[in-house]
């Protein structure tokens, strides 16, 4: 019985996805990578962090759809996921962010789309995505 027990509870462990929470408190001390191209701010024109203007605005992003922040020129991938009515939400954010060329790709289902996003965040993409989603 103990043994059936045992291997059900394995089972179950092993078959359930883990999910992957952000902490938005490191995320926002992570964001320093992040404020070479981009900023926060707020729509009254508040600053919350101060960046480069290379990237879009990320107040707000988390809801927003992708690839649809005014007067952005955005790569053809995410054009092509706007145009699916994508939505981006802190996993695909995080996902994005961690290797943006081939989550466009893997998204897109197309090849030759590319991602004008070259950096990639080796770790703490979670917590990025985590602390932009508190910025609404």
């Amino acid at each position: 019985m103990r043994f059936a027990l045992r291997s059900a509870l394995i089972t179950l462990l092993l078959s359930t996805p883990a999910l992957a929470e952000g902490d938005a408190g490191k995320g926002e001390k992570l964001f320093n990578r992040c404020k070479a191209c981009h900023s926060i701010i707020a729509p009254d024109g508040k600053a919350v962090q101060m960046g480069g203007k290379t990237g879009p605005n990320l107040y707000g992003v988390i809801g927003r759809p992708i690839g649809s922040y005014p007067d952005f020129k955005y790569g053809t991938g995410l054009l092509a996921l706007n145009a699916k009515g994508d939505i981006w939400d802190e996993a695909k954010l995080a996902a994005y962010i961690t290797n943006p060329t081939a989550w466009v790709k893997e998204e897109s289902g197309d090849a030759s789309v590319t991602a004008k996003m070259a950096f990639k965040m080796g770790n703490g993409a979670e917590d990025v995505a985590a602390y932009l989603a508190t910025m609404k």
